[in-house]
């Protein structure tokens, strides 16, 4: 199984231009709590708690980021949570703000991928490897603790592999 760091590193390598990371700290939260939002119907209770795709999908995204690391782990665990709140919240509106607000927000969100992608000059991580799509709000959360001064041992150890983070110029030869 790969650690942290390698996740954490393979998606880096991607994502090394501070607009394109920029980019993803609005995109990517829009297209989590989009998700969540889409698939919070179906809903069933069972024994007094609710379940749906979403819940589902956000216990295994608990379950794979708890397995890497436990601290940033039940943050993610929370954050999963508070996506799927409101998502259950969205879900429970009249199906036109249900949908316009999950489809609208997945949009939004990854218009503002690509244009992040391209200040980058590289397609998205998940194009080669799917697991992007599950380790990209990891990487949200590491970047913002990176920011705040956090982890900062993390942050060496990613950037031994990935390189530092620094503005493409698109317009270089190489």
């Amino acid at each position: 199984m790969k650690s942290l760091v390698d996740h954490l590193s393979q998606y880096a390598a991607y994502h090394r231009d501070p607009r394109n990371i920029a980019s993803h700290f609005i995109g990517i939260p829009l297209i989590v709590v989009a998700v969540a939002v889409l698939l919070s119907r179906p809903e069933w209770s069972l024994a007094g708690f609710w379940l749906s795709p979403a819940v589902l999908l956000a216990l295994f995204s608990a379950w794979f980021y708890l397995r890497l690391e436990l601290a940033l782990g039940m943050l993610m665990t929370v954050l999963m949570g508070l996506s799927v709140w409101t998502g259950h919240v969205l879900a429970a509106q009249s199906t036109l703000v249900w949908l316009s607000s999950g489809i609208g927000m997945f949009v939004v969100g990854w218009v503002i991928q690509f244009v992040g992608h391209y200040y980058e000059g590289r397609k998205p991580a998940f194009v080669d490897d799917v697991s992007g799509l599950i380790v990209g709000p990891l990487f949200v959360v590491a970047e913002l603790a990176f920011l705040l001064g956090l982890r900062q041992q993390l942050k060496h150890q990613i950037e031994e592999r990935s390189g530092p983070v620094a503005v493409r110029n698109k317009n270089a030869t190489a």
